[in-house]
């Protein structure tokens, strides 16, 4: 029987989607036979993590589904015995990176794998609190549909139940590595305001994620492209691509791993940075390794913290340290397209000390482009007025101290590479 991880990390209210994510893991296990370990990471409030604990409890028990819900004090007595168990130097400092006191959407998911090793899984299948499925014929939609039976084997043996093959024949021997679709309604990133305020600016600004070095036709087309997932259109019938996974086509709310990807390199373990938990889908597409990209969408939708008096400037700044952190992952990027092949060892699998490598490379990369990024958000925001022109205010007393934490994240991340290996053999023993 496959024994798979269904993961929900969450820091919010989110009881009808623990619901939600139940029927899925029911629909997993009586249509394919799974034994499902549905794994909820409970980072929210007392009062709010006492509603999830009360939703957990009425949810009907169901064969083949086992529901595991763990808030952080939980969590952090777990990898406390895996960090002391792999005997890494610094257990303190990995503790940090695995469990920050800050939002890190690479943290909540890299907890999610290790507890998924330690419960013998074989893939990891993610969702995300601020997200639902869609309906059709007045049924969910459930990604797992197509996630789940072909992670993990060859590609070829893949080819025949797909909509559509896509996939270089010489890679057909290849262990099909990742399964996904993206979403659609509201843009992935709360940012559609400053759209609304002024397009002109929208466009600057979300241009300021491209290579400092594209031209602007180029960098135009991206910011068209940009956090709009799959659209508005709503679910009417299956299609499935057996192929080399674009990450621009696939959200991290709808998408599953299989181990031999996520036991070998984790996320980057940012904090307070969205996008930081995209690193996989880059390694899997440049490394060569298949995937399934299928049309079962989840819609989207932004919960209204995010532009409250305290949630607006804290997410602002994430999306202005994500655009400080593609100063360094653009670099990684486009090396390990240029190594592809080569990121794999001789039974398909990804190299961790080639990763490794490109990170430690990539902070010597000159930080002129950032200091221009963060020029160039000044100047925008200041345009908008209002509560962005006094987040301007606040990002110019930081701009040292962003331009210095960005370099730093690209350390921990290749440092907690490094130590994955180790942490992930702990956590299943």
């Amino acid at each position: 029987m496959n024994r798979v991880c269904l993961a929900l990390p969450t820091n919010r209210a989110c009881s009808a989607t623990i619901t939600a994510l139940h029927a899925e893991a029911v629909h997993a296990a009586r249509h394919f036979g799974a034994d499902v370990q549905l794994l909820i990471l409970d980072s929210a409030d007392d009062r709010t993590r006492g509603e999830h604990t009360r939703t957990v409890a009425a949810l009907p028990p169901h064969q083949g589904v086992t529901v595991h819900h763990y808030d952080e004090e939980a969590q952090r007595d777990f990898l406390r015995q895996a960090i002391r168990k792999a005997g890494l130097p610094g257990p303190d400092h990995l503790l940090r990176l695995m469990l920050p006191p800050a939002v890190s959407y690479g943290a909540c998911t890299n907890r999610a794998f290790l507890l998924a090793a330690a419960l013998g899984c074989d893939s990891v299948h993610r969702r995300d609190s601020d997200s639902t499925y869609q309906l059709h014929a007045g049924r969910p939609v459930f990604p797992v549909h197509h996630e789940l039976p072909w992670l993990g084997r060859p590609a070829a043996e893949a080819a025949a139940a797909v909509t559509r093959a896509d996939l270089d024949p010489a890679l057909a021997h290849r262990p099909v590595s990742l399964a996904g679709a993206s979403f659609i309604g509201e843009l992935s990133v709360d940012i559609a305001e400053i759209r609304r305020l002024d397009e002109a600016v929208y466009h600057d600004v979300v241009g300021l994620w491209a290579p400092g070095d594209w031209p602007e036709e180029r960098r135009r087309a991206l910011v068209e492209e940009s956090f709009t997932g799959a659209g508005t259109a709503a679910f009417t019938g299956d299609h499935s691509t057996l192929t080399l996974v674009d990450p621009m086509r696939v959200d991290m709310c709808n998408v599953a791993f299989d181990r031999a990807v996520y036991e070998r390199v984790p996320l980057p373990p940012a904090t307070d940075t969205i996008g930081s938990d995209y690193f996989l889908l880059h390694l899997v597409h440049d490394a060569g390794l298949p995937g399934i990209l299928h049309n079962r969408h989840i819609e989207n939708f932004h919960t209204p913290e995010r532009r409250t008096d305290t949630g607006f400037p804290a997410y602002q700044r994430r999306f202005v340290k994500f655009l400080l952190s593609m100063l360094y992952f653009h670099d990684v990027y486009e090396r390990m397209a240029a190594e592809g092949a080569g990121l794999l060892d001789e039974r398909q699998r990804v190299r961790p000390d080639r990763i490794v490598t490109l990170l430690r490379e990539s902070t010597a990369v000159d930080r002129a482009e950032n200091i221009w990024r963060l020029d160039r958000v000044d100047t925008a925001y200041r345009k908008l007025g209002g509560r962005y022109a006094a987040f301007a205010d606040r990002l110019g007393a930081e701009r040292e101290g962003l331009l210095d934490q960005a370099a730093r994240d690209i350390e921990d991340f290749a440092h907690l590479t490094e130590c994955w290996p180790a942490l992930i053999k702990a956590a299943r023993t």
